[in-house]
Formats: structure tokens, C-alpha cells, sequence
């Protein structure tokens, strides 16, 4: 049996714990002195491909680079 006293805040906000640890760690990034707020913000950086499948063969990928939202608090 589960207890509703014991529910995180972060929950309790309709947040997952993936969210409030991202918005947790955006904080402590721009609270961040140089150089190390340029070397935090580059590591951020998030780099992947995409394929899609047709006919049971991966076609051409797609690169991505997208850097996460960062919120304004």
C-alpha cells in the first residue's frame, strides 16, 4: 500500500523526476562562473542519428544536433 503523505513535491507538481532534475540542472548551470558555465553549456550539446526502416532496410540517416529547452526562471 502506497502512502500519499510520503509524495515527492516534484510529483505532487505533475512532474517526472527526468523534468525536475533537468530544470535542477539548468539552474546550476547558469549559476556557473567562467569558464565553467561555457564548459557545462558545451557538454548540454546532444548529437544523434535517425534511419528510417522501409522494406526491412534502414534508408539514408539523418544527423541531429539539438541542444535541450532551457527554461527562463
Amino acid at each position: 500500500m502506497a502512502s500519499s503523505a510520503a509524495v515527492p513535491f516534484w510529483r505532487a507538481a505533475g512532474m517526472t523526476y527526468i523534468t525536475y532534475s533537468n530544470i535542477c540542472a539548468n539552474l546550476v548551470r547558469k549559476c556557473l562562473k567562467e569558464p565553467f558555465k561555457a564548459e557545462s553549456m558545451n557538454r548540454e550539446k546532444v548529437h544523434f542519428s535517425l534511419s528510417k526502416w522501409a522494406d526491412g532496410k534502414p534508408q539514408k540517416p539523418v544527423l541531429r544536433s539539438d541542444a535541450p529547452e532551457v527554461s527562463d526562471f
